[in-house]
């Protein structure tokens, strides 16, 4: 299955974003791997600051259902200064719907 959604940086934290990104938790890597979210990316519109992301996901859920487990809600505290959150940290995320695909 594949999931797209949207999140918003806050202005003037792309380099922070990409920093933070290119050194992932190795123990977030695996949850996400062990929950069968794989072929993730994340795309920044640097002008508006939108964050678009997209996975694939093995099974009915994705990295946007592992909200009660302690590593992501770590890692969602460690972003909350970068980006619109909700006030427990989570990141303020609109889902997508898929209206094209070709293969």
């Amino acid at each position: 299955m594949r999931q797209a959604f949207v999140m918003q940086l806050k202005k003037g934290f792309e380099e922070e974003y990409q920093k933070r990104h290119d050194a992932i938790w190795p123990e977030l890597k695996a949850l996400l791997s062990e929950s069968g979210v794989y072929d993730y990316s994340i795309f920044l519109d640097r002008e508006s600051g939108r964050l678009f992301a997209f996975q694939n996901v093995r099974g009915a859920s994705g990295s946007q259902d592992l909200g009660t487990n302690p590593i992501v809600q770590k890692w969602w505290a460690y972003m909350a200064d970068i980006m619109e959150t909700h006030p427990d940290n989570s990141p303020i995320s609109l889902p997508l719907e898929e209206v094209f695909h070709l293969e």
